[in-house]
């Protein structure tokens, strides 16, 4: 019989006693926990490379602060990111430490259906209730290409209902709490078909993983977390380099930057959508984050990283910078000054140690009536004459613009809002 129990704010909350729990439990370990399963790091194009490195090192620091058993195995390019084999624990892990990564996904299922007796079958055999909380019906996201079932709609809504009567109380074994509907986690399901073979997946991640947690206000047209880090990254910055990002904006170089020279993860700040998943093992993944928090926290207790440099003449966005700093330690050593970046001097540094990274205004961020490629032949000059030695990144909205640099670096293709970026990249020699 179920009973009412007080909740906060002068609520009431449904619990229901259950007599299976210890059974549930034992599911949950058999077919989630102890399980390697199949999981998918979708990455933005051109950062493959960079993504593949991550998860490897992922399956390193799984070993470390779990044990071998939990280590990544079959790692795979593919298009549109890399595919994983590894037990929930450490792709839950993944969520905290990649930086490229756009979302990471766990497969479900894969099958033939080639009408919708066969696709309600096999979403019939999936046992969702090991999968998603109580009641977290999830949206239902479905694309299909050169498949029988195309309508994405009718698809959705023939799986919808499947998913409610395993989820909304139909199976009084379930050891959840009822809960306050609208404090649901929402959660998200990826339905793919091509040639009549559907692909289900689960959206770990929420909230897209380039959003760490740290901004709460930004300007137009930021850039995306994932290509700075990835700029940073082919950069190779270490804690030893100076990091100048003399147009800032919402300081996404900066803060990104101030996270990796303290090795700080890039999710640490944040939360998923897997933390209210069964399978999730709270205790083991605090464990690791409280462990990879500390560590960070030695590193800018022991050694004495150098200032990061932030300026941008948008007084709005310096503002919301000194603000973002606020959040955190490893964002204190950013200092944001509102100036141009055609007045600053660069600080001394020597063997190559110095970074420059810009991301100038163009589209939306410039005014109508600027050239953008004037822009970026001045910023050419003004790189050459101070900033001589530097490795540097510029993102160009296009090769006209990577081209009126003049600086000799290489290219290194980005996606970003729309566009095919050209980031120039390399040393400034001339």
């Amino acid at each position: 019989m179920p009973v009412l129990v007080p909740a906060a704010a002068g609520l009431f909350k449904l619990k229901t006693i259950v007599q299976n729990s210890s059974a549930f439990e034992k599911r949950i370990k058999r077919r989630i926990s102890a399980r390697p399963h199949v999981f998918f790091a979708v990455c933005p194009p051109g950062l493959g490379g960079i993504c593949e490195k991550e998860v490897s090192q992922v399956s390193q620091k799984a070993e470390e602060l779990f044990s071998a058993h939990y280590k990544i195995n079959d790692i795979k390019v593919r298009s549109g990111g890399i595919e994983f084999k590894t037990r929930l624990k450490t792709a839950c892990l993944a969520n905290i430490l990649m930086g490229s990564s756009t979302r990471i996904l766990m497969r479900l299922a894969s099958f033939k259906a080639d009408g919708f007796r066969r696709l309600e079958e096999q979403i019939k055999a999936i046992d969702w209730e090991l999968y998603l909380p109580l009641q977290a019906l999830p949206d239902i996201r479905v694309t299909t290409h050169k498949s029988r079932l195309y309508h994405s709609t009718a698809i959705a809504d023939r799986i919808s209902p499947i998913v409610h009567d395993r989820l909304f109380l139909k199976d009084a074994s379930r050891r959840h709490d009822i809960t306050d509907p609208a404090a649901i986690t929402p959660q998200t399901l990826m339905v793919r078909g091509e040639n009549n073979r559907f692909e289900l997946s689960l959206d770990m991640s929420g909230t897209p993983l380039y959003k760490r947690g740290v901004k709460e206000k930004i300007v137009k047209a930021p850039l995306r977390e994932t290509l700075a880090f990835a700029i940073l990254t082919r950069l190779g910055l270490s804690e030893k380099d100076t990091l100048v990002d003399p147009m800032c904006g919402s300081g996404t170089f900066s803060l990104e930057g101030a996270m990796m020279q303290c090795a700080l993860p890039p999710g640490a700040l944040r939360s998923f959508a897997f933390e209210t998943w069964p399978g999730f093992e709270e205790k083991s993944i605090a464990y690791a984050r409280n462990k990879l928090m500390a560590a960070a926290g030695a590193c800018m207790d022991t050694r004495p990283l150098p200032p990061i440099s932030a300026r941008d003449l948008d007084r709005t966005a310096i503002d919301h910078l000194k603000q973002t700093c606020t959040r955190h330690k490893a964002f204190q050593r950013i200092c944001p000054v509102c100036d141009d970046f055609f007045n600053i001097k660069p600080p001394p540094v020597t063997n190559h140690q110095g970074v420059v990274v810009l991301n100038p205004p163009y589209g939306i961020r410039l005014d109508r009536n600027d050239d953008v490629t004037v822009l970026y032949k001045e910023i050419g000059h003004k790189l050459a004459a101070d900033f001589k030695g530097w490795r540097a990144g510029i993102v160009c909205p296009g090769r006209k613009e990577f081209q009126a640099l003049n600086l000799g670096l290489s290219t290194m293709p980005l996606f970003h809002g729309g566009l095919d970026l050209y980031t120039a990249i390399g040393v400034i020699s001339r």
